[in-house]
């Protein structure tokens, strides 16, 4: 039997972090909390949970900088809770890494989905022994089974809705997916995440591949959507 993931609720509101406890056990999953960001870097580094969902709006230390500290550590899936209700603040959780975000209010049962989502996609390399070998174009190579993405010599670390999305791509080089694509095949039909969502996971991909000669990884097709670039560098 496959083990019961792990899922860190960090909130300084009780209330929010016991009514995510509840609707998570009631799924299936393991869940723990923490108040505040210094206790959320302790609870990660004592019990390596599978996915945090992080408050942006706390004491101590915030959601955005609890990012930042963990993405300096590896890849481990985050989603952003937050009361602030503009774009800004969206797009710069997930440029810093964030894998999705949802706004207060929410309901459990969306929250509860989005977590379930992230866990599938991060589970697909080990629940698929038959996944096709190392995929390459050009310098750029993606292996699903290790979840590792290389250009060139260089290793580009990735959250997993930006290895989702390469994977997407790489999938079918000469298409352009529109962001509604993408968002189906991430997530499924009708899930509801915004089109500046994926531009944002394009933007941060094109950043990390940049910082390693990777500039053509991928193309813009205005008023469509995205493609795999040529990935030869510069």
């Amino acid at each position: 039997m496959a083990a019961m993931a792990q899922v860190l609720v960090v909130d300084d509101d009780p209330h929010i972090r016991q009514l995510l406890v509840f609707a998570l056990e009631k799924a299936g999953l393991s869940a723990r909390e923490a108040d505040d960001g210094e206790a959320a870097l302790a609870a990660v580094a004592d019990a390596a949970p599978d996915l945090v969902i992080l408050d942006i709006n706390m004491p101590k230390l915030d959601g955005l900088e609890v990012c930042r500290r963990l993405r300096a550590q590896g890849d481990l899936p985050i989603l952003f809770l937050s009361s602030r209700d503009d774009e800004i603040d969206r797009v710069l959780g997930i440029e810093l890494g964030g894998d999705d975000y949802v706004v207060k209010p929410f309901s459990p049962r969306e929250v509860t989905a989005r977590v379930q989502a992230i866990l599938r996609r991060a589970r697909v390399p080990a629940a698929r022994p038959e996944a096709p070998a190392v995929l390459a174009h050009g310098r750029l190579t993606l292996d699903p089974e290790s979840w590792t993405a290389r250009f060139g010599k260089a290793e580009v670390q990735l959250t997993v809705t930006e290895f989702g999305i390469l994977r997407i791509l790489m999938g079918a080089p000469a298409r352009v997916f529109t962001r509604d694509a993408i968002i189906d095949r991430l997530h499924g039909p009708g899930f509801a995440i915004t089109d500046r969502t994926i531009d944002s996971h394009v933007r941060n991909l094109r950043g990390k591949f940049a910082a390693v000669g990777g500039h053509d990884v991928v193309e813009t097709r205005a008023g469509v959507g995205y493609r795999l670039g040529p990935c030869l560098g510069a």
